[in-house]
């Protein structure tokens, strides 16, 4: 037996190695890729069990709620005439309210009007028609009673007392402009407010880091937020708060905004629901059509043979 000499093992040489291949890339996603990852995303979600989908609905209404409450905050007392130019002060409650959509996307919860791209799924044929409604109506219950234990348990610290009454009298000033739209404008601000919400989803898709979902949700939660359109999940959190202040409150916080209930009179019960269906139509359209429809039909759809 030989023995082998040592310039027989000798490793080859660096130049005839082969580098390691690279299949990992933080480059964002191309819309056509980032349509089949919706499409794909949107059978998932239907397919999920149902009850894992109502608990994780509730958490998306909490954390809407959530932004809400942050953006009321940071907005009391901007009817001041010594406060922030309107512009501003609706600006920075975009910016904070964005931290619901954020917390939503990244800690993983069921949104209705973001389920509303499922319809991608549904137009390829992946979902039923039956199987994608399903999804909506547990998603919409589920973040409805989110958004209510939200309001019931926020009425119920006082938080509402702070700032001398200011953030109470901002809580009914917004929910008393809800409640007096008429159906058509709380229509169409609804349409609005989910195009720019599923916008936001649909970029989503191509989002490879929580630094990428971050930077691509922030801008479109802000300007739907800014320019006043209407989320319905977000108005069983607005509306309701505002109603369990209007109804009660003590005296004690009635004397420190120098209001008095009277004062706030759209704010009904059956007005929040007067509200509630318009905007919740116009969501549905906005979300569905004007963004999951459209890029569906640009990406998905099979082209006629002949």
């Amino acid at each position: 037996m030989t023995l082998a000499r040592d310039e027989d093992r000798t490793p080859p040489p660096t130049s005839a190695v082969k580098p390691p291949v690279q299949f990992v890339t933080f480059e964002a996603m191309l819309p056509a890729a980032m349509a089949l990852r919706a499409e794909d995303s949107g059978a998932k979600r239907v397919a999920m069990d149902p009850l894992n989908l109502l608990i994780l609905s509730v958490l998306a209404g909490a954390f809407i709620s959530f932004g809400a409450i942050f953006a009321t905050v940071v907005t009391a007392g901007s009817m001041d005439t010594t406060s922030l130019p309107y512009g501003v002060s609706r600006l920075l409650a975009g910016l904070v309210f964005s931290v619901g959509l954020l917390m939503v996307v990244l800690a993983g919860a069921e949104l209705f009007t973001g389920n509303n791209m499922i319809v991608m799924a549904w137009a390829s044929g992946r979902v039923s028609t039956r199987a994608l409604l399903a999804n909506w109506g547990i998603a919409y219950v589920g973040n409805c009673f989110g958004a209510l234990a939200t309001a019931a348990l926020t009425f119920l610290t006082a938080q509402y007392t702070f700032g001398g009454g200011a953030v109470g009298l901002n809580a009914l000033n917004i929910a008393q402009g809800k409640t007096a739209l008429p159906f058509l404008s709380a229509f169409a601000l609804g349409i609005m407010c989910n195009a720019l919400v599923c916008l936001a989803v649909w970029m989503c898709y191509g989002a490879r880091t929580t630094i990428d979902r971050f930077v691509t949700i922030l801008p479109p939660v802000a300007a739907f937020v800014a320019c006043g359109f209407e989320h319905s999940i977000a108005n069983v959190y607005f509306i309701p708060m505002a109603l369990f202040i209007k109804t009660g409150a003590p005296d004690s916080f009635w004397t420190s905004i120098g209001r008095s209930p009277e004062g706030f009179p759209n704010l009904t019960w059956g007005n929040f629901l007067g509200n509630l269906m318009p905007v919740t139509l116009g969501n549905i359209i906005g979300g569905s059509v004007m963004v999951a429809a459209v890029y569906w039909f640009v990406y998905l759809r099979k082209p006629r043979l002949g």
